[in-house]
């Protein structure tokens, strides 16, 4: 019996110890998506820019504060060449780069955005973050849904 590779890969970040920052990991540990590979971790790394390269689509799950917006984002991301990786840390489009540039390929990806307001030490969520986790996951769950439809759908 062969393995099967995840259609998508979802990858939560954030710091679990800052309150509303850990809602990328909360949100990608909660995925109950099959053929998806939920990755949970507190900063994107150059390590991951494989973990995309043999799926359909990534999505990318971050805290951003409430001052940005006040809704749950979702973004279409492309690899950046002027986003560079700064000592260990990466953003999306820069990993996204990276993937292209080590691997000849980087699946389509989106990042998704939940407000915060409490990034205090503390591993409590606000409730704005709690009621942005649940509609991150309605939104991640449709865009994998959808995604695939049209992925069908261009191979018909």
């Amino acid at each position: 019996m062969g393995y099967i590779l995840p259609e998508a890969v979802a990858i939560g970040y954030g710091n679990e110890l800052r309150s509303d920052d850990g809602i990328g990991q909360r949100v990608a540990k909660m995925l109950q998506l099959s053929n998806v590979k939920s990755i949970a971790v507190h900063q994107l790394t150059p390590e991951l820019a494989q973990a995309s390269i043999n799926t359909a689509k990534a999505v990318f799950i971050d805290a951003c504060l409430v001052s940005k917006s006040s809704q749950v984002q979702v973004q279409s991301l492309l690899p950046n060449s002027s986003n560079v990786i700064t000592g260990h840390t990466a953003d999306p489009r820069s990993l996204l780069t990276l993937t292209l540039a080590l691997y000849g390929h980087c699946p389509p990806a989106w990042w998704v955005t939940v407000p915060g307001v409490n990034f205090e030490l503390g591993e409590n969520l606000s409730p704005l973050a709690e009621q942005g986790i649940e509609i991150a996951i309605d939104k991640i769950n449709h865009l994998i849904k959808t995604a695939r439809k049209e992925l069908c759908m261009k191979l018909a």
